[in-house]
């Protein structure tokens, strides 16, 4: 007898008790349910909830890859122990066993806390409340360790899990019934929660804070200080230029920022990789396309929005706005997690419009309000989570209007029908 049968059985002796929903979850993992519909009324696709949910994991792997050769490019780098990037993304100087091996020490565990603590929570949740565990976990489990610093503590990630897992889906009814993308309220807890983990504050690459503990008193660190692009930028520091020169006073070229060889959160930093996790998911039909490219859009017309306030001399450059609202507009793409955050959590099916003119509203006002929060709040020069997470929750009102205004329309046919 095989493990799937012997789990079968295990799902049958167990049907209708209290662990049933724990066997049946360890089942439906490992194989396909036994269970499949083949007559009647239904719509019969090789499609179901868990092969939706792979193929974002899929499209978030080669994220979470150049993530971890990153984690460790950027450690050494601080170290002073190499020298910058200097070819394009293929550079031999960046795929290295050495950035690989202090990527997975440092995120490893992260992916592995996000999941456990995660799961663990949603079997509890099924047990008590007799409901079967739903898939919906799969997908958050890998964004979390994707949008947080590579320096989290772990306990501080798992008290975010069970905050985010609890208050962000389970109260709401479990997947599908919940009104907050589940991983940007995890990151809205550790935000709020821990803000000074969570600012930019030279944590965003492993070793930076103790290796300036190290030379406290002593030499400069001859490498980078741990802060983000945003952060730097928010300070009026000329750190993204259209050529790198690299040294005490770092700066970061076009080509660095689009490929992702930059400090920042674990999946946040390659545009390229971002970019094509994006088609991929138009391409399976999984990802909206409308709230994609509408959120875009709405990023690119508030960059161009604060680009004419600079040029038109209405705003002075001491001001501490002034360094990011002079920002070239296209720019805000390429840096921070807004390019990630309009792929892999603005297109969340269940917290997202349903209509498809709410999409383009709803996109638009997503990448709108992320620049406008990123110039405005130069305590946490980001703003593509908050923006999501309000969105989130305007998204039923936008899809009512949408609706009543399509209800108006044909009544007004009609009228002019009967007339």
């Amino acid at each position: 007898m095989g493990l799937k049968d012997k789990l079968h059985k295990l799902k049958l002796k167990y049907k209708g008790k209290k662990m049933a929903p724990a066997f049946n979850a360890i089942h439906t993992f490992l194989y396909l349910p036994n269970e499949t519909t083949h007559s009647g009324s239904h719509v019969r696709a090789a499609d179901d909830l868990k092969r939706t949910m792979n193929t974002v994991i899929m499209s978030l792997i080669p994220c979470l890859v150049f993530g971890m050769f990153n984690a460790g490019y950027q450690h050494h780098l601080a170290l002073g122990e190499i020298e910058a990037v200097s070819g394009g993304f293929f550079s031999s100087e960046f795929w290295t066993l050495d950035n690989l091996v202090v990527g997975l020490w440092e995120i490893l565990p992260l992916v592995i806390v996000s999941y456990g603590v995660g799961l663990a929570v949603e079997f509890v949740f099924a047990v008590i409340k007799g409901h079967e565990v739903e898939e919906g976990y799969l997908v958050t489990g890998m964004l979390v360790p994707l949008i947080v610093p590579v320096d989290t503590p772990l306990w501080m990630l798992a008290v975010a899990v069970v905050f985010g897992v609890v208050i962000g889906k389970e109260v709401f009814g479990g997947t599908g019934m919940n009104i907050l993308n589940p991983a940007l309220t995890i990151r809205a807890f550790l935000f709020f929660a821990y803000p000074t983990w969570m600012s930019g504050d030279k944590v965003w690459v492993h070793g930076a804070v103790e290796r300036a503990n190290e030379i406290a008193g002593g030499a400069q660190l001859d490498a980078i200080s741990g802060e983000t692009i945003l952060g730097g930028l928010a300070q009026g520091k000329e750190i993204l230029a259209q050529a790198a020169s690299h040294g005490k006073e770092v700066t970061y070229s076009i080509a660095d920022a689009f490929y992702g060889f930059i400090p920042g959160s674990v999946g946040e930093t390659s545009a390229i990789l971002i970019l094509l996790g994006g088609l991929f998911l138009i391409f399976s039909k999984i990802g909206s396309w409308r709230i994609m490219l509408s959120a875009v859009l709405g990023a690119l017309a508030m960059g161009l929005i604060f680009n004419g306030i600079t040029n038109a001399g209405w705003i002075a450059e001491s001001s501490k706005f002034y360094a990011l609202m002079n920002l070239e507009f296209w720019q805000h793409l390429i840096v921070g997690g807004i390019a990630f955050g309009i792929v892999f959590m603005a297109t969340d099916p269940v917290t997202a419009s349903q209509t498809n003119k709410g999409k383009w509203i709803y996109g638009f006002l997503i990448g709108f309000i992320s620049i406008l929060i990123r110039v405005f709040n130069p305590a946490y020069p980001e703003g593509v989570f908050l923006a999501i997470l309000l969105m989130n929750v305007f998204a039923p009102t936008i899809d009512h209007y949408v609706v009543q205004g399509n209800v108006k329309k044909r009544m007004k046919r009609l009228k002019l029908k009967t007339a």
